[in-house]
């Protein structure tokens, strides 16, 4: 699916006469539409269905391409389908038992009476509720919904779409269970308070779509109530997949990335994330950019040096914005041998093309630098090690397994490459047993 466009099916007959099915794709192209997939449903002698995949920039351009597929001659539209609208029917989750219970001597095992002697097990040892119940794979997905993708404070509710999004990623990719937790509050406190009163059900919490500054606040206050592992994954899994496609960048073009001067423009949850994981990797400090005197001063608190979008352009061997202003980098102030990641989505502050063209060594925008690369397997392996706290080392860790597993000439590996994902826990949950934070002895996922 591309990403930037609006995506229809149109299923529509056709009479079975040469040509009919050749004007047709001509009549979308020429009305602006970009065809995808051509699925054939049913044929007879006289007609055959098609449904035809349409890919358009807006609205108002799809009707103009539905018009001319049914002026065609010799066609006829049965349908128009969103199809993502009809996957999300009903949610894209459900929470199922594992067991099938089809007799009272099964019920009796699951529950009563048989539940209560495990009950009485975990009463006089808590540990084993890691062994004997769903907690050691339960993760809490937390979020306000006020910074939800790049459509701002929505609300809890319109976010949760998301959130199942994640959801089925951690259980496809690496076998956790997401539990989404919408909360109908944007008050820091009684976030902070809520998250920590249900933490005792997960074996750890992601933050998700929370907006900054208060993801700042939020995360470090739980951080520091509760002994599991605390994600705020805009933040951590953001600077873990910039930070290795960055090394990869450098890697190909010949760049030694602990010596180059390198520019953060935007410091919002991601921005600052990015800057500080760079600084902890290269030792150096990174120049930081923002409209907002408030997120310089704490990133330069951070060791950061407060900069301005000019002086990093005209003085930055690398340059990262996450600034979600389209077009905010101009042609002109490209230099030759810059890298620059433009990663606000969907559109980026310049275009990858229109950057190389301008004289940059390499360009990339956000739709290659995916967190999927990232939390799934992040998460996977501090849960498996059971450690008490995430840290930056083990985000590093996670960052340069990443850029080792990618394939020769790009930029990042298969997000959908599960030996990624198990890489990337083995690599966690080593890290944390090294630091002195597993409270597990043995690590099977990361390990087998």
């Amino acid at each position: 699916m591309r990403e930037d466009k609006l995506m229809r099916t149109v299923r529509c007959r056709n009479e079975k006469k040469p040509g009919t099915l050749g004007r047709l794709l001509l009549a979308v192209a020429e009305a602006g539409g970009d065809v995808g997939e051509i699925r054939l449903i049913q044929e007879s002698l006289k007609s055959v269905v098609r449904d035809i995949t349409i890919y358009t920039d807006d609205e108002a351009q799809l009707e103009k391409v539905l018009e001319a597929m049914a002026a065609n001659i010799g066609t006829r539209l049965l349908a128009v389908r969103d199809e993502v609208l009809e996957l999300h029917q009903k949610g894209k989750i459900a929470i199922r038992s594992r067991y099938t219970i089809d007799s009272l001597y099964t019920l009796r095992r699951v529950y009563t009476p048989g539940v209560a002697s495990v009950c009485t097990r975990i009463a006089s040892d808590p540990s084993l509720a890691r062994q004997y119940t769903a907690i050691g794979h339960l993760i809490a997905i937390v979020t306000d919904g006020s910074a939800v993708l790049g459509l701002g404070n929505i609300g809890p509710v319109a976010g949760m779409p998301v959130m199942e999004g994640k959801a089925m990623l951690m259980e496809t990719l690496v076998g956790l269970s997401g539990v989404p937790i919408l909360l109908d509050s944007l008050d820091v406190d009684t976030i902070v308070e809520t998250v920590a009163t249900i933490a005792p059900t997960f074996a750890a919490i992601q933050l998700e779509d929370i907006s900054a500054p208060r993801c700042f606040e939020i995360e470090q206050r739980l951080k520091a109530r509760l002994n599991i592992p605390v994600m705020h994954d805009d933040q951590h899994g953001t600077a873990v997949v910039t930070t290795a496609a960055l090394t990869n960048a450098c890697r190909q073009i010949g760049i030694d990335l602990d010596n180059a001067v390198i520019g953060q423009i935007g410091l919002g949850a991601a921005g600052n994330a990015i800057g500080r994981m760079l600084m902890k990797l290269t030792g150096r400090p990174v120049l930081g950019a923002d409209l907002s005197t408030e997120a310089v001063e704490r990133f330069v608190q951070l060791g950061g040096q407060a900069s301005s979008l000019s002086d990093i352009m005209k003085h930055a061997k690398i340059v990262i914005a996450t600034t979600g202003v389209p077009g905010l980098i101009k042609p002109e102030m490209v230099r030759q041998g810059q890298i620059i990641l433009a990663l606000s989505n969907p559109v980026p502050e310049i275009d990858p093309d229109v950057a190389t063209a301008s004289g940059a060594a390499f360009a990339a925008d956000g739709k290659l630098v995916n967190n999927v690369l990232g939390f799934p397997g992040i998460l996977r392996g501090a849960v498996d090690a059971q450690a008490l706290r995430l840290t930056q080392e083990m985000y590093l860790a996670a960052a340069q397994t990443i850029a080792d597993q990618t394939p020769p000439e790009e930029l990042v590996p298969n997000p959908l490459d599960k030996n990624i994902h198990r890489a990337v826990a083995r690599a966690v949950a080593k890290t944390a047993i090294d630091q002195g934070l597993a409270q597990a002895d043995y690590v099977p996922y990361a390990e087998d």
